[in-house]
């Protein structure tokens, strides 16, 4: 049995081409790129040559690329660096729906009194940028606002709330962690002074990052010690890594045009055949302001764990929301705060497409989607007192 995955916006596969690239790191070139022999410098021109292939993916220049171990520190580096660069202002503005990286490190600052204004999202889980800006006063540090959301795919309108912004001396920052290598990022046109990225939402290593840190933006390093990344993150870096991340944005950048189109067109194909056989089903997420790879529905009268269950133990691999929260039993926050009931949110599933994934895929996942619900609903009962009820 051929088994299928659709949970890309968890995790992706390793590129082998990606893969290829990092060996010789692990092997022969070990050097400490802080080192000034031959060794460290071989290591250090690898190091520099990935740092500019992240650059280039998002329009920046390689030295407002920071290294980090992956996009929840990036998150943490943007949010607790600022204040702590900015410690006259106690302010931040945020979003309800936004990862857990960025809301967890904001409740515990909240313990530390640090402010914190969190705006609501319409029913397509956007947020206006009218409410952003109003929300931002003189006492603002920081304004945080991901790009695209994990579970739904919904892509905010980054530039619009950087326009807004203009004028109210706030730092702004994105999570950019799922909208890496799926739709075009330029990080001059985006207006923000801060971005996160993680290297394996885009077929790169686990525990590799990067925050994208504009020139004269005042932040300070939350993690101390040696002056690596220009003093910015201590800690002799993860060369591998750092070389396999800059490989999988060269890919990215390469066919970043024709593959979001391919994985849109799947995707479409996917919402399609489940709509068109699986009754009482709801789109979450924007129809058409959302990532290409990304569909989020919600399933009337099952639970979506359920679901997930039985469609892995067919070989599909999906998720019920967002894998940093897997085992939590409380419904997503993203889609609760979308307007969403507690049925509506705990009968959701995400499909989540990557490059991998083939139209041979899409199909078996209908049928399966379709036989599976069924099976769910024949036992639940929710769907027999939906039934009694007419």
């Amino acid at each position: 049995m051929k088994r299928i995955y659709m949970d890309n916006n968890a995790t992706t596969p390793l590129s082998p081409e990606v893969l290829e690239a990092m060996l010789p790191f692990m092997k022969g070139v070990f050097g400490n790129a802080s080192s000034i022999h031959s060794f460290g410098q071989e290591a250090a021109k690898a190091l520099e040559a990935a740092r500019k292939q992240v650059a280039d993916l998002i329009g920046a220049e390689p030295k407002e690329i920071v290294f980090t171990s992956g996009g929840t520190e990036a998150d943490n580096l943007a949010i607790r660096g600022v204040l702590e660069a900015n410690p006259g202002k106690r302010h931040v503005v945020t979003s309800r729906i936004e990862h857990h990286a960025v809301l967890h490190t904001l409740k515990g600052l909240e313990k530390q009194g640090i402010e914190v204004t969190y705006v609501g999202v319409d029913s397509h889980g956007l947020v206006d940028p009218v409410e952003v800006a109003a929300a931002a006063g003189s006492g603002t540090a920081l304004v945080t606002i991901m790009t695209a959301n994990n579970e739904t795919g919904s892509v905010q309108p980054i530039a619009e709330i950087a326009a807004a912004l203009s004028g109210k001396g706030a730092v702004f920052h994105t999570d950019a962690v799922q909208a890496l290598g799926k739709i075009p990022l330029d990080a001059g046109k985006l207006g923000v002074q801060l971005a996160s990225f993680s290297s394996h939402k885009i077929h790169g290593p686990k525990g590799i990052g990067a925050l994208f840190v504009s020139r004269g933006t005042r932040i300070k390093p939350i993690i101390t010690g040696g002056h690596h990344e220009r003093n910015m993150r201590a800690g002799t870096e993860n060369v591998p890594a750092i070389v396999g991340f800059g490989k999988a944005c060269a890919i990215a950048a390469a066919d970043l045009e024709a593959e979001s189109a391919r994985l849109a067109a799947l995707r479409d194909r996917l919402q399609k055949g489940i709509l068109k056989i699986v009754q009482d089903v709801k789109l979450n997420g924007h129809p058409s302001r959302r990532l290409p790879n990304t569909l989020n529905l919600s399933f009337a009268f099952v639970e979506g764990e359920s679901l997930l269950l039985n469609l892995d133990l067919k070989g599909i691999a999906v998720s019920t929301g967002s894998a940093c929260s897997s085992g939590d039993l409380k419904p997503s926050h993203v889609l609760m705060s979308m307007g969403l009931s507690a049925e509506q949110a705990h009968g959701s599933l995400r499909f989540s497409l990557g490059r991998e994934n083939t139209g041979e895929d899409v199909e078996k996942t209908i049928k399966t989607v379709a036989e599976v619900v069924e099976k769910v609903r024949a036992m639940s009962p929710l769907s027999k007192g939906a039934r009694k009820n007419g």
